[in-house]
């Protein structure tokens, strides 16, 4: 069905299309009764003003956007960015404001892509996801002069306002779970280096390991994807003396690393103990199920949602604290066996 026109309006209307901009947009130039009687016909039309249109007379898009630089097929797995951006576009529903995503190469695509909506008005902010370790984009977006928030941090330096969690504290507690447990060689199997979450956690179980004590622990650093996180599950089962314990930095590498481990004959949690990150539905589904460190990702992007609502209205909010996370015990984990075995090699 074809889209009702400012056309369309005068015509049943009477009057010249001058005339139904004027009443349509309440300025003057036409009678109370021509004003009324043009509203009532777009209404039973069906007119909605073009947002494109209006985006050129008053500078708003009412859409937000999100660059992410992973590939598509990532985004389609990751639990964590699935419910990261429903709770972005629950605070965007409630003022009728619509989520534009965007998948980017690298750093330079994404921000080309931020230089591109800006000319085009596409957006009227942007979240800013995925922080590195002396990340360019938040200096570009204040050139560019395009609002954003960032979804992680705190970022010293930078102009935007962050939403973050602390991601330290919920390595240290799941490490120090582990260690009640029993466990003195605890492997992990973190994010891409780059990122910053990624160098805090690595920090944070670091020293955690030197306080508590273990007789050994190692890091292998993976994509977030299933089948990197079944390698390194394999190379860090491979070594000699083994990890009794592995901890994930995502729900699906833990899946995955959960498998591998099946695979090789240890059995979970009897030989080798296994937690996650993020606890999504993924870890209630698998068997045993997962021991994950939970939080409440939703909230999370309902927080930077409406943060960035704040900035878009001409306030200046500080950095938002995000609920801290909790450890969720279950089957996957329990006391390490006297002997561990090692049992395949990469």
């Amino acid at each position: 069905m074809r889209r009702p026109t400012i056309a369309d309006i005068a015509e049943a209307a009477g009057v010249s299309k001058g005339s139904v901009s004027y009443a349509l947009n309440g300025k003057p130039g036409v009678s109370e009764a021509t004003r009324v009687r043009v509203l009532a016909i777009a209404e039973e039309l069906g007119w909605a003003p073009s947002t494109a249109a209006r985006a050129l007379s008053d500078g708003r898009a009412d859409a937000i956007g999100l660059v992410v630089d992973r590939p598509a097929r990532t985004l389609g797995l990751e639990p964590f960015f699935m419910e990261l951006m429903s709770g972005v576009q629950t605070a965007l529903t409630e003022i009728s404001t619509s989520l534009l995503l965007q998948v980017a190469a690298d750093q330079d695509h994404e921000i080309r892509t931020y230089r591109n909506w800006q000319a085009r008005r596409r957006v009227d902010g942007v979240l800013v996801v995925d922080l590195l370790d002396g990340d360019r984009r938040p200096d570009a977006l204040a050139e560019i002069g395009l609002p954003a928030v960032l979804v992680g941090g705190p970022l010293p330096g930078a102009a935007q306002p962050c939403v973050w969690s602390d991601d330290g504290s919920s390595i240290s507690m799941a490490l120090r779970y582990l260690a009640q447990l029993g466990h003195r060689r605890i492997g992990r199997v973190a994010g891409p280096q780059e990122l910053l979450h990624t160098s805090r956690r690595s920090r944070t179980f670091e020293e955690a390991a030197a306080d508590i004590g273990l007789e050994g622990h190692s890091i292998v650093h993976a994509d977030y994807t299933d089948e990197a996180g079944a390698q390194a599950t394999r190379r860090l089962l491979s070594e000699d003396p083994r990890p009794t314990a592995l901890m994930f930095d995502n729900d699906l590498m833990a899946v995955s690393g959960l498998g591998v481990a099946q695979e090789m004959g240890y059995s979970v949690p009897a030989d080798l103990s296994v937690v996650a990150w993020d606890d999504s539905p993924l870890c209630r589904m698998t068997r045993p199920a997962l021991t994950a460190i939970g939080r409440d990702v939703k909230s999370y992007g309902e927080q930077a949602a409406r943060v960035l609502r704040e900035v878009l209205a001409g306030d200046s909010p500080p950095d938002m604290r995000a609920a801290d996370a909790e450890l969720v015990p279950r089957a996957s984990t329990g006391a390490p066996p006297a002997s561990p075995r090692t049992l395949g090699r990469a």
